[in-house]
């Protein structure tokens, strides 16, 4: 049986696109430039803008590690997390997009921990799965944070 594939947040990330067409979507203010995500519906959040229109952008594929960490512990309520299912750990990564100007968080992809992941490291955004619930046939999706091999990078 297909499962439905579910945005965590609508709107935040390119969905039904191939691997290396996925990417995080932002907004540019047409005043300053400014590039803003998560996206901003309303007004452009530069205290200094002179006033412009937000239009949709997708950011870079490609970041460096500004900093990681490891979750060990099952988070508590309201968090959701299933008591019965054994912790998994996992690792938190930001991010820095040097052309947006901007930080953007977001766990690594299965595998990845934190001695994958040195500062100034390069990691490219993947799609990824949050949660997924087989008895009512849903997937949770998300964006992750992968290491980008060296020989890639030439």
């Amino acid at each position: 049986m297909p499962r439905t594939r579910i945005p965590v947040v609508a709107g935040w990330f390119t969905e039904d696109t191939a691997e290396e067409e996925f990417r995080l979507l932002g907004t540019r203010c047409s005043g300053c430039r400014s590039v803003h995500f998560p996206r901003e519906d309303g007004h452009c959040r530069n205290p200094g803008c002179p006033g412009g229109k937000l239009e949709e952008v997708p950011l870079s594929k490609r970041g460096t590690v500004w900093s990681c960490t490891d979750g060990r512990y099952r988070p508590p309520p309201p968090y959701v997390s299933d008591p019965g299912a054994p912790w998994v750990p996992y690792t938190l990564v930001a991010v820095e997009l040097a052309a947006e100007r901007m930080v953007v968080l977001g766990q690594a992809a299965p595998g990845v921990g934190v001695d994958d992941l040195p500062v100034g490291s390069v990691v490219e955004v993947v799609p990824g799965v949050l949660d997924e619930d087989r008895a009512a046939g849903t997937v949770h999706t998300t964006w992750n944070w992968r290491p980008v091999a060296a020989e890639a990078l030439s």
